[in-house]
């Protein structure tokens, strides 16, 4: 059962091979391997939204969609069939060209992180050297076609949550891209193959002091590059109607949703591979505990949805310069400390220097609070 996938792949290929030259054999390899990711991201997408509104549903104390299909199954092909048959709206005085480029180009990067994405053993795609540079490089594009679309509709509401998207990103991913470097620094590899082996035998990185502090950091900063609540200030529907998307329908605007989904997948997965052991576990398929692992983090990213309330906006940025980036750069030295010093020693001082650190930045981040003012009346 491991290796289910891998072998129907070799079957095809070999069966291919007893009438077919090798490179077209080798061309075949690739174009699988490219259907099955175009294939997977839109199904993720697909029913990623059914267990959000089902999940959304249980908190708020109802069912979520349960009429289309056994159980609601069959939601998605219904929402996916209306959205097919919604009119195309383009505000008059907007860019048509880069109001129809902007849903399209956003939907490129977030298929192309699947490539280097170990979904189990043997089972990447492309297993670059560089696969978490990679990685950095691709999400980092998501940026553009927000703003691209923002800018191409022509209306004030959507260009102050394309300027709230360019200020949001940039400044995450400077401490998502820092909580990545301890990984690297422990695994000596950019390769998402290498660092899932360097967590062989249930040693996840998570479950060291650095880790655990480099994972939090990082699935933070996963949550806000995909938009999510409580962290969705560009999409936020009580002050900016919908956000960048407010002129979209119809098929440009389920690009934008399919868009965030599968961001969210694939950075959960990116967050499994560096820090929760990857496809690693006893006993059962490589696969089922990367996809366990995987959506364990996106239930959290829901239940994040279904319980805090919206940040405002200058807490957004705070949360990012003056906690986020300070605990990052601590936690790079401490990291540096437990390569020489990895037994209980290197847990001693890596754990009191993070929990004294964070107890120090989080009361130099206090907020002032003046004093009450008492008025005394003349008599």
């Amino acid at each position: 059962m491991d290796q289910l996938f891998v072998n129907l792949k070799a079957w095809f290929l070999n069966l291919l091979g007893l009438f077919l030259p090798d490179w077209l054999v080798m061309l075949a390899s690739i174009v699988v391997s490219g259907v099955v990711i175009l294939c997977l991201g839109p199904f993720i997408m697909m029913y990623l939204t059914l267990l959000e509104r089902k999940v959304i549903g249980r908190i708020q104390n109802r069912y979520g969609p349960n009429r289309v299909g056994p159980w609601g199954l069959l939601q998605p092909v219904a929402d996916g069939i209306k959205m097919f048959t919604k009119e195309d709206i383009i505000p008059a005085y907007g860019d048509k060209l880069i109001h129809l480029l902007a849903p399209i180009v956003i939907v490129v990067p977030a298929l192309m992180v699947f490539l280097v994405v170990p979904f189990g053993r043997n089972m990447t795609a492309v297993d670059l050297s560089i696969g978490a540079l990679y990685f950095l490089a691709i999400s980092s594009i998501t940026t553009f076609p927000i703003f691209m679309g923002s800018w191409a509709s022509r209306n004030k509401y959507s260009m102050l949550a394309g300027m709230r998207t360019a200020a949001q990103m940039v400044s995450y991913e400077i401490p998502m891209t820092l909580a990545i470097v301890p990984v690297i620094m422990m695994s000596q590899s950019l390769s998402t193959g290498a660092i899932v082996a360097a967590q062989n035998g249930l040693k996840w990185f998570v479950f060291t002091p650095w880790g655990l502090v480099g994972f939090l950091i990082f699935f933070f900063c996963a949550i806000v590059e995909c938009n999510r609540p409580p962290f969705d200030l560009p999409e936020a529907e009580s002050e900016l109607i919908a956000g960048f998307h407010t002129e979209y329908s119809g098929m440009k605007f389920a690009f934008f949703y399919m868009a965030e989904y599968m961001n969210a997948f694939t950075l959960a997965a990116i967050a499994v591979t560096l820090f929760l052991g990857g496809w690693q576990g006893p006993l059962f398929p490589s696969w089922l505990w990367f996809f366990g692992k995987t959506f364990a983090l996106i239930f959290m990213m829901i239940w994040f949805r279904g319980t805090f309330p919206r940040f405002r906006v200058d807490q957004l940025m705070g949360f990012a310069w003056k906690f986020l980036l300070p605990m990052t750069l601590v936690n790079i030295l401490v990291t540096g400390f437990w390569h020489f010093n990895p037994g209980a020693v290197g847990w001693g001082v890596s754990g009191a220097v993070l929990v004294g650190f964070f107890f120090a930045i989080t009361a130099l981040n206090r907020p002032f609070v003046p004093e009450k003012r008492i008025y005394e009346l003349a008599e």
